[in-house]
């Protein structure tokens, strides 16, 4: 026996072999190309929000907006982030290539090389990045990281750094 969403799906159905045909004759109680699947309920999706406590964080999304928007004439926006835990793998054996009549072949398995940490800067107007990759992830290899940015980028215009609210960000050695 169908179930009742068969049953909906198939009441939408307005072709001559569908349960409307059958009943009403040609006459189509529902338009066509409707998608009851969508409007069914998804008990498994949820989505999540987090609201600020900051009182000031309307001024925060303004700034940022705003450098992101319509940078200063004379400053270099750059936008900085960092992927800790990158792991390092390698195939246990050589992928065979592509042949004739048969696919590239790989091992399913790998070897653990360990773990790397990204950080990144990105030059907004330019599209340029500013990378480096270390082995730990603390705030000494991120002070490390700027000063690779400070020598990278020229001395003239003012810099101004976007970054997350990330703990590596707010210690002693990065703030002084």
């Amino acid at each position: 026996m169908p179930n009742v969403f068969e049953l909906i799906l198939e009441l939408a159905d307005c072709s001559d072999s569908g349960l409307v045909a059958s009943l009403a004759g040609p006459a189509c109680l529902l338009p066509p190309r409707i998608d009851l699947k969508a409007a069914l309920p998804k008990p498994h999706r949820a989505d999540t929000f987090k609201l600020s406590t900051d009182s000031l964080f309307i001024d925060k999304v303004r700034d940022v907006v705003g450098l992101y928007l319509d940078p200063p004439d004379t400053a270099l926006v750059l936008c900085v982030d960092e992927k800790s835990q990158v792991q390092a793998l390698d195939r246990s054996a050589p992928v065979l290539p592509m042949m004739p009549g048969m696919p590239e072949r790989r091992p399913h398995d790998y070897v653990r090389n360990g773990v790397s940490s990204l950080f990144a800067a990105l030059d907004v107007a330019s599209g340029q990045v500013i990378s480096s990759l270390h082995r730990r992830h603390r705030s000494t290899e991120f002070r490390t990281f700027l000063n690779t940015i400070d020598k990278q980028v020229p001395a003239d215009p003012e810099v101004h750094l976007i970054a997350d609210n990330y703990a590596i960000h707010k210690t002693d050695i990065i703030q002084n």
